[in-house]
């Protein structure tokens, strides 16, 4: 059977990755200057309204929005995500293996959660074991240009997380990847983690058939042993319609990688799984100057056949 994480709650901490405190210094110290913004709140809202909308092309648009929306939103999903990553066993010992290069991919992953929570992991592992040969080298590629962001945080990383930073790199790639037909140099058949996080949905949402060849292209090139982490809002809001029909996104992303139910002929399998787990921020440790919000996800870890 198909393990789950026993609790459905991740833990605020783990000692596989670093500490909220060290995360959320990071954004204080990065974002100081939008933190202290007069007009930060107003940016934010105008962010949310657009988004609300669904008009992401009109929030993303400048980087005055990008900074607002990570200042708001960035923090505690890097902290929840720090907790996933930690707690999923296969996804973290990929990440502690001291002689292993690794090659992460993040879609949709612009704002940098991931970015940061995947450093968070690999930099906890890299205390116990700096010298050894082990990298990590993150290609994001998003809709919108979040290269500034990625770019201020990539550097706070390397110069007070990591002692050698030659270990750690990121990729910024400003593209759709749904557009099959750019060249966006992603190397699939050389990635050992993907992540697709809060952005399955929205996919699946604006373009169906590109994001079932997505899923189907990451079907025929990517290596045996490579993992997949798709994790989105659980809840409602994950249903797509096909038809007259409404599906739960999960449910159309199994078919997709695992093949038909029971018959589990497809190229993944399934190697962890929640439906519906909390990250819960204890605020007693962690101080900033807005709220930081619990999460609650349902999740996917596939392994590559």
């Amino acid at each position: 059977e198909n393990s789950s994480t026993s609790a459905n709650i991740f833990p605020f901490t783990t000692d596989k990755a670093l500490e909220p405190s060290k995360t959320i210094h990071l954004f204080k110290s990065c974002l100081e200057s939008i933190l202290e913004a007069p007009d930060l709140q107003e940016m934010i809202q105008v962010v949310k309204r657009d988004l609300y909308n669904r008009d992401y092309l009109a929030a993303f648009g400048s980087d005055d929005n990008r900074f607002a929306y990570v200042s708001r939103w960035t923090p505690a999903r890097a902290l929840s995500y720090s907790s996933l990553f930690s707690s999923l066993h296969e996804f973290q010992s990929s990440l502690d293996d001291p002689e292993k290069e690794v090659k992460a991919l993040c879609i949709g992953g612009g704002a940098s959660s991931e970015l940061v929570a995947l450093a968070s992991v690999f930099c906890r592992s890299k205390e116990y074991n700096s010298k050894s040969n082990s990298s990590l080298s993150i290609d994001i590629i998003d809709i919108a240009d979040w290269s500034k962001v990625v770019s201020t945080l990539t550097t706070y990383i390397k110069k007070n997380w990591i002692y050698n930073p030659d270990k750690f790199s990121t990729n910024f790639i400003f593209g759709d990847v749904l557009d099959q037909n750019a060249n966006h140099g992603i190397n699939y058949n050389q990635l050992d983690l993907i992540t697709l996080l809060f952005t399955t949905n929205e996919l699946f949402a604006e373009k169906r058939p590109e994001t079932i060849k997505l899923l189907q292209l990451l079907n025929r090139q990517c290596k045996q042993g490579s993992l997949l982490l798709i994790a989105e809002s659980a809840g409602s809001y994950s249903n797509v319609m096909v038809g007259s029909k409404k599906f739960p996104v999960q449910f159309l992303v199994d078919m997709i990688l695992v093949g038909k139910q029971g018959a589990n002929d497809g190229d993944w399998e399934i190697v962890e799984q929640n439906e519906s787990c909390w990250y819960r921020i204890n605020q007693k440790e962690v101080e900033y100057p807005m709220k930081l919000e619990n999460m609650r996800f349902f999740y996917r870890l596939y392994r590559k056949k």
